[in-house]
């Protein structure tokens, strides 16, 4: 068996999950992690699968794309590079960002590159932008990995005066707090 990440994209509706993992079932892939998600109305999908070596990238994709063809999906296969090593583990801390704030062009581009000046990365984001001027309407959440050794205090201040200057509220909690804090 070999890995690949074999990316989905169409417009959502029902079944696209279910059409997706019988075509691998049938290959023979073993599903090792999906992330899925709705931007707007567009699915989005990845999938890291073991696929049998007999298997050829373009095959599987031809057979995805005529296992879904009611759903009109769009298919990507790379493959995985088994002697690739895994990033240096640094330890970490897991803490979520948020922000509330007008919609402008950049604000992700801006907060993202404090964090990734200060070695943070982002293991998931969410951004709902409604458009228009309402703080509560648009807002990002960013849950990132923050090295134990960073000087909290100096993220802290770089982070308010980048969102000061974009007229955003932040919130920085680690990812714990913010667990207890938004509990349904």
């Amino acid at each position: 068996m070999r890995k690949a990440i074999i990316s989905v994209l169409g417009k959502d509706r029902p079944g696209i999950i279910a059409a997706v993992t019988n075509v691998l079932f049938e290959e023979n892939c073993n599903i090792e992690n999906v992330s899925q998600t709705i931007l707007q109305n567009q699915f989005s999908g990845i999938f890291i699968v073991s696929m049998p070596k007999s298997l050829t990238f373009d095959s599987m994709c031809a057979t995805l794309k005529d296992g879904t063809r009611g759903f009109d999906l769009h298919f990507h296969i790379k493959p995985m590079d088994p002697e690739e090593q895994p990033a240096l583990a640094v330890d970490t801390e897991p803490f979520v960002i948020t922000t509330k704030g007008p919609d402008r062009k950049g604000l992700v581009a801006r907060i993202t590159s404090v964090m990734a000046d200060h070695g943070i990365n982002v293991t998931n984001l969410q951004a709902v932008f409604k458009g228009g001027s309402d703080p509560g309407a648009n807002i990002m959440i960013y849950e990132v990995d923050i090295p134990v050794h960073l000087d909290l205090t100096a993220l802290r201040e770089e982070l308010d005066s980048t969102a000061k200057s974009l007229d955003l509220e932040i919130s920085i909690q680690h990812k714990d707090i913010f667990r207890a804090i938004n509990r349904i």
